[in-house]
């Protein structure tokens, strides 16, 4: 089995050595293809960043990748937590339009009448 990456292990998630990564996608491909994912041959934190433009980065990334749609089924099987797999941003196991930025929330409309 291949693997691009060492897996990630999310602390405060990931119990009793249990791991999220992409070998269980990549398995499938040999190394000569594998290498050449998007994946591979990015720095990993942009998948994981606070950052929209960054996360918009490491989407654009995964638009022509061939292990897209198996990566996206993998992290929704898995919950993933957090990052971007197969193309979408994840938070708490469930796919989000974007990352919330940091700071006070913003106030409803039913609120603010």
């Amino acid at each position: 089995m291949t693997v691009l990456f060492s897996e990630l292990l999310v602390p405060g998630w990931a119990q009793d050595g249990q791991m999220s990564g992409l070998g269980d996608v990549t398995g499938a491909y040999g190394s000569d293809i594998a290498f050449t994912l998007p994946c591979h041959n990015a720095d990993p934190e942009i998948f994981f960043s606070d950052k929209a433009e960054i996360i918009n980065v490491a989407k654009s990334l995964c638009g022509a990748c061939p292990v897209r749609t198996q990566c996206l089924d993998a992290a929704l099987s898995r919950n993933e937590p957090c990052g971007v797999w197969g193309g979408e941003l994840f938070e708490d196991g469930s796919v989000i339009a974007r990352k919330r930025t940091v700071g006070r929330p913003r106030l409803d409309q039913s609120d603010a009448a």
